[in-house]
């Protein structure tokens, strides 16, 4: 309560029409009124809804089952008590299962108050797609229950959920019905299924602790095992395990645990890794995962604290080799003690983008005046270390091109002693990564110039925003004659520096020579400003 309130009434409302549904709704011994509740909506609409009231069996596991020992239609709907369905869900999923045969349809989920729902299947899949399979799509990383499945699949197998399982029992129930069903679809044309976060944290998914959710794992990717057999189909499925399940246990949170709690999360992760850990698998998983799990597998607590801390500080670094190869920079790295080899500490074809642009900053930026050229100076961190003779700093007039090899672009040159009016940029490693100091010319014209860092990283191009801090620089202004103008330098929505430069004054008809000698005398550095500062001198020196 209240989230229960709002679950059945979505069902009532829905359009297939209350002649063609029934709700079994199970009280799991609940105490803050829901029973009641349920009750209520039981005596409102007979025939319709149907209430189970039983003692609390600490999950979601054993409701389900009774709510399936009680189940008569054709097909069969699993909800939790804090969600909801879009007004057409039901009929739409119905319409789709009984037109292609489908054993099981998967309707478009979203969060709701920060729950977070897995959006790659729906994405990759467009409006339908009528055929969906299990090992070569991302259905593997949309495992709950709220789907459509056909009764008689589900009677036909015994499925039923693992009532042990505090959290995930229905992972093992929908891996195995993927695997049993003769063709799986994906509606993600409109949204079915609103998946709530509380306001309390309180679902079970985000109460339970770091040893519950491991062994509760392990019983899924073992049932998983026993469902398929060695191979790509297998690590396909097990790859969600390693990179969602395994690796949220080794967060932020992890060092916070006590020491002995660390050590047996470290030691079911390590028997997991050994067991199903492949070779082709461990890399396919993203960096920063593949290596918190395997310093798990070795057994290496205390290093693994630290790498977690120190990422936590400083975010990721990553080390730039003189080949194109980029590695994690992390306690652990080519520590001899561990005898980790490099590949897993190397990114392999994934984009790490993320973590770039995370730790990348701009430190400082000013403007810079040699006579009457004016430049922007500029001191940008990145989390590379290493080579990095390949990152570059781009000067990018007008519109943006897509890629670092675009068109349009002006590169400035290394170097450490150019000319006061040149545009260049030098390099200096820390330990945390690299300040690149970049000195930018800026011309007297109406342009908008972005201001991009390139990284080639892994055989890769990177654009990195350059992030601005603290307060906007000041407008510049530049005195001439013909051409007077304006600069500034902001961040813009999207992260980038742009310098937008433009004239002082509105183009007027050209003035005659007379006032132009006149106006030539007072702008600065003009005949009576050096008259004056010829008089200035003569009465210094008397």
């Amino acid at each position: 309560m209240p989230y229960l309130t709002g679950c059945l009434d979505s069902l009532l409302a829905q359009s297939i029409g209350l002649d063609r549904l029934r709700i079994v709704a199970v009280d799991d011994g609940s105490t803050d009124g829901g029973g009641a509740e349920l009750d209520r909506y039981a005596r409102a609409h007979p025939g319709t809804v149907t209430v189970v009231h039983q003692p609390n069996s600490g999950g979601p596991a054993a409701p389900s089952n009774r709510a399936l020992e009680a189940a008569t239609g054709r097909y069969v709907y699993f909800m939790g008590s804090d969600d909801r369905l879009g007004p057409e869900a039901l009929a739409r999923l119905v319409a789709c299962a009984d037109e292609y045969g489908s054993d099981i349809v998967v309707g478009k989920m979203t969060g709701v108050g920060g729950r977070y729902v897995h959006q790659a299947l729906f994405a990759e899949s467009g409006p339908s797609a009528p055929d969906v399979g299990l090992y070569d799509s991302a259905l593997p990383f949309t495992l709950s229950n709220a789907k459509l499945f056909r009764r008689e699949l589900v009677e036909r197998h015994g499925l039923r959920f693992p009532e042990d399982m505090p959290v995930g029992s229905d992972q093992p129930f929908t891996i195995e019905a993927c695997v049993r069903a003769r063709r799986i679809s994906v509606l993600a044309d409109y949204t079915y299924y609103y998946a709530l976060k509380r306001r309390d944290a309180g679902n079970i998914t985000y109460r339970a602790g770091h040893t519950d959710r491991l062994r509760c794992t392990a019983r899924i990717m073992d049932h998983t095992a026993g469902l398929i057999p060695p191979g790509p189909e297998r690590d396909s499925v097990l790859h969600r395990h390693f990179t969602w399940e395994l690796a949220k246990l080794l967060q932020s949170d992890f060092p916070a645990l006590a020491a002995p709690v660390r050590a047996r999360v470290c030691e079911g992760i390590g028997a997991l890794a050994d067991a199903y850990l492949t070779d082709p698998l461990r890399d396919l998983l993203p960096v920063r995962r593949r290596v918190r799990i395997e310093l798990a597998r070795r057994g290496a607590a205390e290093v693994l604290v630290r790498a977690i801390e120190d990422e936590e500080r400083n975010g990721p670094v990553f080390a730039l080799a003189g080949d194109g190869r980029a590695h994690l920079r992390c306690p652990g790295f080519r520590d001899p003690a561990l005898g980790l080899p490099d590949r897993v500490f190397e990114v392999l074809g994934e984009s790490i983008l993320p973590a770039l642009a995370s730790g990348t900053e701009l430190l400082e930026s000013a403007w810079e005046q040699h006579g009457d050229d004016l430049a922007l100076t500029l001191a940008v961190r990145t989390p590379l270390t290493g080579d990095t003779s390949s990152a570059v700093v781009r000067l990018l007039p007008g519109a943006l091109p897509k890629s670092a090899d675009g068109p349009g672009g002006r590169q400035l040159p290394p170097g450490h002693d150019p000319p006061p009016a040149a545009g260049r940029f030098t390099r200096e490693e820390l330990p945390g990564g690299t300040v690149l100091r970049a000195r930018i010319p800026v011309e007297a014209r109406t342009a908008s110039l972005a201001v991009r860092l390139h990284v080639r990283v892994a055989g890769r191009w990177y654009e990195i925003p350059v992030r601005g801090r603290g307060k906007p620089m000041p407008l510049a202004r530049r005195w001439r004659l013909d051409d007077s103008y304006r600069v500034s330098a902001r961040v813009d929505a999207r992260g980038r520096m742009v310098v937008r430069t433009g004239p002082m004054f509105p183009p007027r008809v050209p003035w005659p020579t007379r006032v132009r000698r006149r106006l030539a005398a007072l702008l600065p550095g003009g005949p009576s400003a050096r008259s004056s500062a010829r008089s200035s001198a003569r009465a210094k020196r008397k």
